[in-house]
């Protein structure tokens, strides 16, 4: 049935740009004549928008892709923690091979009216994935907040680590230690997150390292344990003496992969992680990594929902977040850099 304002203004006996107010959940309009704008929409039938709904639970569904990489419980830690104080809940929804789907989801989400979802690296990131599920969300007037993965297509409120700047601090640490053959282990090629590591390690092996053309340096495989091993593999197959990862869980393989192949960390090769997950410092060798703004961001994603759902103007595009070098003892000058310096 389409919604007609006039109608509803009839019936609550107020204007339509009173109705409009009411419907598009802006400030500025009595208690009672909202309430009497929504028992228009229930007496004419209408169904009222996702956000002017009920919501006695104070809902919040919070969708991350896995538990298994660290970086994930570390968000929904921050996040479920600044929810309880703002007096939400979050509703955990952890995707796994082959289960429930982010679809799915949201559409359990959507059937317990939640008040808004905040999804974590989602389908957002893949830049292959349908933007349709997203636009119906918005549609809904779902408040919702997108982290790590900007999608020009998708009008949302981002939050976003500068993947560009972290691979950049990476290589140009690297480099500072003699290293000129570098490579960069990284998960599939479709995720924004990955395009944005590909392009910020490209340019920096072009500034720092005077390579124009890094496409033997950069291998694609999964931000997983064993994508890191056969990808560090394969670049120090290629003579690699260093290697950014794009996770931390691809670094501890990629340690693996050199150990396996009789060269030592960091005497012989470099590793550089990404995310700086808390089991970092504690690995053989301490893991020098890329630390994510885990606190900051996940902050700034429950700031930015809860203002949608109390009505205040919702910003759009993405705030992007600067990391962190946290050099540890997995990096260490090229052994072609030692040797000069002591003869």
């Amino acid at each position: 049935m389409t919604m007609r304002l006039a109608d509803i203004a009839v019936q609550a006996g107020v204007s339509e740009a009173t109705v409009s107010r009411v419907l598009n959940g802006r400030p500025g309009v009595a208690a009672d004549t909202r309430q009497a704008v929504l028992t228009a929409l229930d007496v004419l039938g209408y169904e009222r928008p996702v956000k002017l709904r009920q919501n006695h639970t104070g809902l919040i569904g919070l969708i991350l892709p896995e538990l298994n990489n660290p970086i994930f419980p570390a968000f929904a830690q921050v996040i479920e923690n600044a929810l309880v104080l703002s007096g939400y809940t979050a509703v955990l929804c952890t995707q796994t091979p082959g289960g429930i789907t982010e679809d799915d989801y949201t559409a359990l989400l959507l059937e317990r009216g939640v008040a808004g979802i905040i999804f974590v690296n989602g389908l957002h990131a893949d830049s292959r994935s349908d933007r349709a599920r997203y636009l119906r969300l918005i549609e809904l007037g779902l408040p919702m907040v997108l982290i790590n993965g900007y999608r020009a297509d998708i009008e949302g409120h981002y939050i976003s680590n500068d993947d560009v700047a972290a691979l950049d601090m990476a290589v140009n640490h690297l480099v500072s230690l003699g290293h000129r053959r570098i490579g960069l282990a990284v998960g599939q090629e479709r995720f924004v997150p990955t395009i944005r590591k590909t392009e910020g390690f490209k340019r920096a092996v072009a500034d720092y390292a005077g390579v124009t053309d890094a496409s033997d340096l950069v291998v694609n495989t999964l931000y997983t344990v064993e994508g890191g091993r056969s990808a560090a593999q394969q670049l120090l197959e290629r003579g690699c003496t260093a290697i950014c990862c794009g996770s931390d869980i691809m670094a501890i393989g990629a340690i693996k992969g050199a150990r396996s192949m009789g060269l030592r960390v960091p005497e012989d090769v470099s590793v550089v992680g990404f995310d700086d997950t808390p089991m970092t410092a504690y690995l053989d060798p301490p893991l020098t990594t890329l630390r994510q703004p885990v606190r900051e961001m996940g902050l700034a994603a429950v700031a930015g929902l809860l203002d949608e759902i109390r009505g205040l103007p919702a910003p759009r595009g993405e705030l992007v977040h600067r990391p962190e070098l946290v050099v540890r003892r997995s990096s260490a000058p090229a052994r072609a850099a030692l040797h000069a310096a002591t003869s």
